[in-house]
């Protein structure tokens, strides 16, 4: 970059032309920040490159330049492009005195990486098949629910509102039924930041279902001796 800038008595005219060498500097150094995106991938990032007179910072966000920043060896650092102000001119001129090594130093830094995935392998081993573990989860998975919904409906018949809860603790771990009508919600394990066993997201690991599965059939005897209980006031029950 060769642009100079000649100080004109008039201050208008030199803001000017110092705002389209600034708009010429923001195209041609963000095709160099998006270069460096595309490298370095992610959305955003930043990269520096050393000259003989000192270093230049390009920060990019998804592609874009954020600034390009020159820092000399002595003196001032100027914000060649941002998003704030633009630059003092004579500190624009000076930093453009620098331009060419900057943009030749980027494209050293190009040049360094070629050949630098040629000994990469692309032939990988077939990944181990999970469908047998996620079929084997589905129907634990299933069956949990279908035992929930039944209990799910024995409560609202009980109960007869739209919306509740069973609780109990299992081992130690509190379990939490949480109905809708007949149909249940999420069953958890484990309290407000506990494990979902059942909800209307997706279904739970594997993992998840190997740690709690074994407790589930203590947690329907919980169900059960709680309507054991119910049965037993109505029967003390006078009419």
């Amino acid at each position: 970059m060769s642009d100079r800038l000649d100080i004109a008595a008039d201050p208008d005219a030199v803001a000017a032309e110092r705002d389209a060498v600034v708009s010429r500097i923001r195209d041609h150094a963000g095709e160099i920040a998006y270069a460096i995106a595309r490298i370095e991938g992610g959305d955003y990032g930043r990269r520096s490159f050393k000259t003989d007179d000192g270093e230049w910072t390009v920060k990019h966000e998804q592609g874009d330049i954020e600034f390009l920043l020159f820092e000399p060896r002595s003196g001032q650092e100027t914000y060649v492009v941002s998003t704030q102000q633009p630059p003092e001119p004579a500190a624009l001129a000076e930093a453009l005195a620098d331009y060419d090594a900057f943009v030749a130093a980027f494209d050293d830094y190009v040049r360094s990486l070629d050949g630098l995935l040629d000994d990469v392998p692309t032939e990988f081993p077939t990944p181990a098949s999970a469908a047998d573990v996620v079929a084997e989860r589905d129907r634990i998975v299933a069956r949990l629910r279908e035992v929930c919904n039944q209990m799910a409906g024995e409560l609202y018949r009980y109960e007869m509102d739209d919306y509740g809860t069973f609780t109990a603790r299992v081992n130690g771990t509190r379990w939490e039924l949480k109905r809708e009508e007949s149909s249940t919600s999420y069953l958890r394990a484990g309290g407000s930041g506990g494990t979902y066993l059942l909800s209307q997201y997706g279904p739970p690991s594997a993992e998840a279902v190997r740690e709690f599965a074994p407790d589930a059939p203590d947690f329907v005897a919980a169900y059960n001796d709680h309507v054991a209980e119910l049965e037993l006031d109505l029967e003390q029950i006078d009419l």
